[in-house]
């Protein structure tokens, strides 16, 4: 069974081995841990375990600033990105403005987030 929610510290160890998992290292550790810590990051979890999750900002030019959206290998191309961003905008319809600029956008985040409508 598919859920989101906000992250809870509980969930920080598996989020951050997640992270190293992609990056290849946990420097982003305290980064992620802050995050929980105010409540501005969602995971995303099937049956219990944590496939993906998304860090945000809200204090980015009157912007809401998705950070960071990372989804183990092993689960890509199966809807859980969509999910979170879906599910961060309907959290926080109220903002007006949402922003999100990948660092190095490949092909297939172009067409991804041509699709997403930006």
């Amino acid at each position: 069974m598919k859920s989101l929610m906000k992250a809870k510290i509980n969930d920080l160890d598996e989020i951050v081995k997640m992270d190293s998992e992609v990056i290849g290292d946990d420097r982003r550790r305290k980064y992620i841990q802050k995050a929980v810590e105010e409540e501005r990051c969602i995971v995303i979890k099937i049956d219990a375990l944590i496939v993906g999750f998304l860090i945000f900002d809200t204090h980015f030019f009157d912007c809401s600033f998705i950070a960071l959206i990372i989804v183990k290998p092993t689960e890509r191309r199966k809807g859980y990105a969509t999910s979170l961003i879906q599910y961060f905008i309907y959290i926080y319809h109220q903002l007006r403005k949402y922003f999100l600029q990948p660092i190095n956008p490949t092909k297939e985040c172009r067409k991804y987030l041509k699709q997403m409508g930006s």
